[in-house]
């Protein structure tokens, strides 16, 4: 286990003795991975600068000289007596507005900030998504800096030997690996980092919105690496403002306001007061919504989560229905060998490929399936999933009940799902597989993953938002008081 952060309050820290007592150690369970105890962060803040010297001076005094305590700075709290619990295996959200601490609490727990008074514990090695690529050096190669941002985080050589090609092949920045990271652009020193982070043996990941790095392809690559860390039992702080991540990703969820727990509860209850909070635009009203939750009264606060799809897109014309940079979407597969999937496509009435798609209309998706053994039965699926990885629809011939022949090794089996793109505007990824049942289990003959990527876009000037798009009609009529 590694050593835990205990630190004492400030000379002019203004705690009474209860409350630092209470930074005492709390035993580690064996599923506890953090332990934060009654964590609490003070500023000081200057009028002058010539306070700050008076300040520095007055404790290089002898004891007899300082009878009375002199205070030439006021306090701000940038935290204050937060405590909470993370065990192996979960994953726990932190939502607050901006200022309201968040920053701050992953940085005391990642090592890199010290906290005023309170305990930290941490069991297994952390990695944390913060300040991306502020530990490299802009002289030093792409290459170099993997060992050097390796070691800061207390990596030896060897053990980033060992998964060096696997970072390498996540950043996925070419032959400028062994360039100078000052000749990068932003975006690949970004992903450079990113991989560093992600790759290297750890028990904690802690994120503060970098998910949202690079191009779309890079953004689904980092998403599905942490739903694989987190199948494998990994535990993850997650910090965004983007409340839907945080419902899709987090059993648990944090609400931070003025550096305090305003809410510790399940995600969705989080959320939604995080979003009433946003959406109270009366101060007085959001300070009486903060106080009644202090007050652990009851509230109800109406869910208004929503998702910005794409803005300002226009219907396509029907050269600018395929978008060659949707092309190529980061692809996993997996099977038996006994099918090949081959040539899974999206296309219009006219059985043209598309990936630039207007919603509401109709598509068609389309792809053959070799057998290379004979199959006595199989079922065929699909699957459309946002970039976050949150599916929006599935069907398969199971779920529809439909019952396929038995296939013989060497034929080609064509499949077509016709579908009414009933999507908000927003870039889609498909998964398409088949399957066999043997003995009661289903078996994969060949599955691929986010095999092809589309973008919706909307048929008209209107705004929308959410997830699905309905079509809707909208009417009213007035009536006349007739008193």
């Amino acid at each position: 286990m590694s050593p835990k952060i205990s630190v004492p309050s400030l000379p002019m820290a203004a705690l009474d003795q209860d409350e630092l007592n209470s930074g005492s150690a709390t035993h580690m369970n064996e599923d506890d991975v953090i332990i934060v105890q009654n964590i609490s962060k003070m500023y000081p803040l200057y009028a002058d600068p010539r306070d700050r010297l008076k300040q520095s001076l007055w404790f290089m005094l002898p004891k007899f000289l300082r009878n009375k305590p002199q205070q030439f700075y006021r306090e701000f709290w940038a935290l204050h007596d937060v405590s909470f619990t993370l065990k192996k295996g979960q994953t726990v959200g932190i939502v607050g507005r901006n200022g309201s601490g968040k920053s701050t609490l992953l940085q005391i727990i990642a090592g890199t900030l010290a906290p005023t008074v309170g305990v930290v514990q941490i069991r297994g090695r952390v990695t944390a998504l913060l300040e991306l690529g502020s530990g490299f050096n802009s002289e030093f190669t792409g290459r170099e800096n993997v060992y050097l941002n390796g070691s800061i985080l207390g990596f030896s050589r060897e053990e980033i030997d060992t998964c060096f090609d696997d970072i390498v092949a996540f950043a996925d920045i070419g032959e400028f690996l062994d360039q100078p990271v000052k000749l990068y652009s932003s975006g690949m020193t970004v992903r450079l980092a990113f991989a560093v982070q992600a790759m290297v043996p750890k028990q904690l990941l802690i994120v503060d919105e970098a998910l949202a790095v690079g191009d779309f392809a890079f953004q689904r690559k980092c998403m599905r690496l942490m739903q694989e860390f987190q199948q494998d039992g990994g535990s993850v702080l997650l910090v965004s403002h983007d409340t839907q991540m945080i419902n899709r990703w987090c059993q648990q969820a944090i609400l931070l306001e003025g550096g305090k727990v305003l809410v510790k509860d399940h995600s969705k209850r989080v959320t939604d007061i995080y979003e009433q909070l946003l959406l109270t635009s009366s101060p007085a009203k959001r300070q009486q919504l903060i106080e009644d939750l202090n007050q652990r009264s009851a509230v109800n606060s109406p869910h208004n989560g929503h998702s910005k799809g794409e803005e300002n897109l226009t219907l396509p014309s029907p050269s600018s229905q395929y978008d060659p940079q949707l092309s190529q979407p980061v692809e996993r597969s997996y099977g038996d060998g006994r099918a090949e999937i081959i040539q899974p496509r999206l296309v219009n009435e006219k059985d043209q490929p598309v990936n630039v798609v207007v919603c509401g209309q109709t598509y068609y998706w389309r792809y053959s399936v070799n057998f290379k053994e004979d199959v006595d039965s199989i079922h065929l699926g699909l699957t459309i999933k946002r970039i976050d990885g949150v599916i929006v629809y599935t069907t398969s011939t199971l779920a529809e009940k439909t019952n396929l022949p038995p296939i013989n090794a060497g034929t080609i089996l064509e499949v077509t799902f016709s579908l009414d793109l009933n999507l908000t505007p927003n870039t889609y990824y498909f998964n398409c597989g088949v399957t066999t049942f043997e003995q009661g289990e289903l078996t994969y003959l060949h599955r691929r993953v986010d095999v092809a990527a589309i973008r919706v876009v909307p048929s008209d000037e209107r705004s929308i938002d959410g997830i699905a798009y309905l079509n809707h009609r909208f009417t009213y009529t007035l009536q006349e008081d007739k008193k």
